[in-house]
């Protein structure tokens, strides 16, 4: 059985200080990996990610994830390698098929339906690979060996196919779960789904029953590999409080009515109650779901950590 493992995003870099003081204070926390997102208006992930590593020993840092349509594999090759090994071995690389149009739209970069942007996705993945497998450019080979520099290429030799980083795959669509079936080290299952008939970036939360229905699927594709990769959910609220009931029908209306009280206790995508009642949820959520990789937003950083260190305290074998 895979150990615990948990996470945070950070999406605002504020000021050098800030960032650098945030970094840190997660790794004293006990979190094990730092994530950036890939979205207009926040930081570039490398950047952030490098810098990250530099400011702490041991953290991990990692994307979560990025929006393959806005990426070249060439250049993206490039940002991966050299951000791994910058980072000494560190990092971890999360893609995915991007959701938020308006996005696309800023960047100048067609929308396109689900399909395509999927079938994006896994042309990335697989260039990626092949890119990772070759270390290097054979025109730039002569000039290296010339210069006396060695070939340039990953640290880690895990994920794409054992030629890179740790491949993070996530989504709640069956064509993304495939692929992160067949190509993924870390396996995410999304629980934010688009809203049919809304338009695109219009999402509600997923149930319970919907995780595990997503999580039956992604095990059935990824076969014998499903007990070889970790199972990564992304936690969108932590909520400390004595009074569980009362705090999720508070929630109704933040979540647009679409669930029920019981629904919004039951979802492995919200953390709500005591530092106790969390960590026992993420204690059944394993049994029940397979999960044992948790990121937080980062406005929740602080208010997760005492669920860490409870949660491996009643994990540790007696």
């Amino acid at each position: 059985m895979a150990d615990y493992r948990f996470s945070f995003d950070l999406l605002d870099v504020g000021s050098r200080e800030r960032f650098i003081e945030t970094c840190r204070r997660g790794e004293a926390y006990g979190y094990d990996t730092v994530f950036a997102a890939d979205h207009l208006g926040f930081a570039a992930p490398f950047p952030a990610l490098v810098a990250a590593a530099a400011a702490t020993e041991r953290l991990k840092v990692g994307t979560l994830v990025l929006n393959a349509a806005f990426w070249n594999p060439a250049l993206l090759a490039r940002e991966v390698v050299t951000t791994d090994v910058l980072t000494g071995g560190r990092l971890e690389v999360g893609l995915g098929s991007g959701h938020m149009k308006w996005e696309f739209d800023e960047a100048g970069i067609p929308w396109e339906s689900f399909g395509p942007r999927a079938d994006r996705l896994e042309q990335v993945i697989e260039e990626l690979g092949r890119l990772f497998a070759s270390e290097g450019y054979p025109q730039h080979a002569a000039t290296r060996e010339a210069l006396g520099l060695p070939t340039f290429g990953p640290v880690q030799r895990q994920g794409f196919g054992g030629s890179g980083p740790p491949l993070i795959v996530g989504g709640t669509g069956d064509r993304v779960l495939r692929i992160a079936a067949e190509h993924a080290d870390i396996i995410a299952v999304a629980g934010l789904y688009q809203i049919k008939g809304r338009p695109p970036g219009t999402f509600r939360l997923g149930t319970a029953e919907e995780a595990a229905e997503r999580v039956r699927y992604a095990r059935e594709r990824a076969g014998d590999r499903a007990g070889q990769v970790e199972w990564h959910v992304l936690i969108q609220l932590v909520l400390e409080t004595d009074d569980r009931e009362a705090a999720a029908e508070g929630l109704l209306e933040r979540y647009g009515h679409t669930m029920t009280v019981e629904e919004i206790l039951d979802t492995p995508f919200l953390l709500i109650g005591t530092v106790e009642q969390m960590a026992e949820q993420i204690l059944r959520d394993r049994e029940r779901f397979g999960f044992t990789y948790y990121t937080v937003h980062g406005p929740f950083m602080d208010a997760f950590a005492p669920v860490i260190e409870r949660v491996r305290a009643l994990a540790k074998p007696s």
